[in-house]
């Protein structure tokens, strides 16, 4: 027996025991109508990991029962970014569109059980007739004859009414306390043209009828879904007790991903798109897995963020830190190391030759031997940051200032000689000796030196734009937006803030789109896809905020 590790491992370790299932077969039934997002991460890896952890199977299949807003662009995206995860489902990939007609042939043989029936209540009087706690819904129409029932719904799938006449429910108990249990509508009339199935069809099952067949009729044993289903649960099984399907699958519910400072609905994140509040779905802003791919962050950074947080059957909060810490610490072990000076600031040195070019080496990685190291030039003009120097520094300022000496990564420490500034006051030059027997070793006399800050060859550098991100919302808790207030009134206007005149050395000419590196004392960063520009993927620890 595996050993469970949470309680829907636990729930199956039960099956198996107890011979209800001889394997583990899960799925993972994403809609169509948008791109995945951190919060289907979950999902995804409770899916797979868990066919995975006992040797079974896990389809993907498409959940395309609602035509109104999937698209084949969607289909493509879903799966691209599942493998980019590290997840594949071999030749189970399936449509729930491709069982529209055993929907159908289901739902008649419920007629014919006298287990469902044609309504004609408007979505008004639907309402009006649900009843309440203590009053049971009501419907005119339950106690309609069963030929009646199977023309009318017949006549449903030919396309004779208009959208709204009639609805096909499940009768059930109309008095449940249960609300989803109350002769829910399991077929409706919509005439829309489906990415897949084209005009076939004008009549669309419900999800909570769907479902249910689609995974008895792929043999799943263990269908994982998010808390808000279960309430669903009992409809779940009534479907699946109730029409003549080969197997009965078991729906077990978990707790959905809420992070902070992130929205999870997709059709906001849509919004975002369609009003050009974003650059796209791969906005490296959004919560989209094509957005933290873009932005830089890893699929091992994602799995082990989703292995953190665990399987709950309540749902929390995840301080979104968790999430930066995972990429984090897996870009330390294996991003190149790159200086980059973001907020430059010419530096002269006063006593090194003009024409001289002198080449340091520095490590590629700290962390990984095998990486090796290059060279990097060293010329009598550089660039620092304009964050090391201070004329008036603070306590404890152990940067380039006044009467002070720092080492320059790598290579030799400088005093500060003097700074020239422009008609507003801001520095625009400074002048520096450097101790020239100092190298990449101590000072001959002994002297301690406190600070070590980067730089850039000011002739052996490169120019380029640099993409700084933020958080996309100024709230940490979307989900407890005050009524009066929306989405958009959270909208982070310094969520991307972009530098111009960025010098950066000239091994990051070479670059590839989508390579990751940590920018020396400043962050890691990431080679845009689209632009030729660097993203920040994630801040160090201990660096400042622009």
């Amino acid at each position: 027996m595996i050993e469970a590790t949470n309680f829907i491992e636990e729930a199956i370790n039960l099956d198996l025991a107890e011979g209800k299932a001889e394997t583990v077969h899960t799925r993972f039934p994403p809609e169509p109508n948008g791109y995945l997002h951190i919060g289907h991460c979950k999902a995804l890896t409770i899916d797979f990991g868990t066919a995975l952890k006992y040797g079974g199977l896990c389809n993907l299949r498409m959940d395309d029962t609602n035509p109104a807003k999937e698209d084949t662009e969607y289909v493509d995206a879903i799966q691209e970014d599942i493998r980019w995860l590290g997840f594949d489902w071999g030749d189970r990939f399936f449509y729930g569109s491709d069982y529209f007609e055993k929907d159908y042939e289901f739902a008649v043989e419920l007629i014919k059980k006298g287990l469902a029936y044609v309504c004609e209540l408007t979505p008004e009087q639907f309402r009006e007739y649900r009843g309440d706690l203590t009053h049971p819904a009501v419907s005119p129409y339950r106690d309609r004859p069963m030929e009646e029932n199977l023309d009318l719904f017949a006549r449903m799938r030919a396309g004779e009414f208009p959208e709204g006449k009639y609805t096909l429910r499940a009768k059930i108990d109309l008095a449940s306390g249960n609300f989803w249990m109350r002769d829910p509508v399991i077929y409706r009339i919509k005439y829309a043209h489906h990415h897949r199935q084209g005009d076939k069809w004008c009549i669309y099952p419900t999800y909570d009828f769907a479902h249910p067949i689609q995974d008895a009729l792929e043999g799943i044993t263990h269908s994982m879904c998010s808390l808000e289903f279960e309430i669903h649960r009992p409809l779940y099984e009534w479907v699946v007790n109730n029409v003549s399907v080969p197997h009965k699958p078991r729906q077990i519910e978990f707790a959905r991903l809420n992070l902070t400072y992130t929205v999870m609905s997709k059709r906001f994140l849509r919004s975002l798109v369609e009003g050009g509040l974003v650059d796209g779905w791969d906005d490296p802003r959004m919560p989209t897995l094509c957005g933290l791919r873009r932005r830089g962050y890893t699929p091992a950074s994602i799995r082990d963020f989703c292995s953190r947080i665990g399987v709950a059957k309540s749902d929390s909060l995840v301080d979104i830190a968790l999430l930066e810490h995972c990429v984090r610490e897996d870009l330390n072990e294996i991003a190149l190391r790159r200086v980059a000076v973001l907020d430059p600031i010419r530096v002269v040195v006063e006593n090194y030759p003009e024409d001289k070019v002198e080449y340091f080496e520095l490590p590629n990685n700290p962390k990984d031997e095998a990486a090796g190291t290059r060279k990097v030039a060293f010329t009598k003009e550089l660039y620092i940051d304009s964050s090391d120097f201070a004329l008036e520094p603070p306590p404890k300022f152990f940067r380039l200032k006044p009467d002070g000496e720092v080492r320059l990564m790598g290579a030799y420490i400088v005093k500060y000689q003097s700074c020239k500034t422009d008609e507003n006051g801001k520095i625009t030059e400074i002048t520096v000796t450097a101790d020239l027997e100092s190298g990449c070793g101590n000072p001959v006399d002994g002297r301690k030196i406190k600070g070590t800050i980067h730089w850039v060859s000011a002739t052996e550098s490169i120019e380029t734009d640099v993409y700084l991100y933020n958080r996309l919302f100024t709230i940490e808790n979307t989900g407890a937006i005050p009524e009066d207030k929306t989405y958009d009134d959270y909208i982070n206007p310094e969520s991307e803030v972009k530098l111009t005149g960025c010098r950066v050395e000239k091994a990051l000419a070479e670059a590839q789109p989508g390579e990751k590196f940590q920018f020396v004392r400043t962050g890691y960063f990431a080679k845009d896809t689209k632009r030729n520009a660097f993203l920040r993927i994630v801040e160090l620890k201990d660096s400042k905020k622009f």
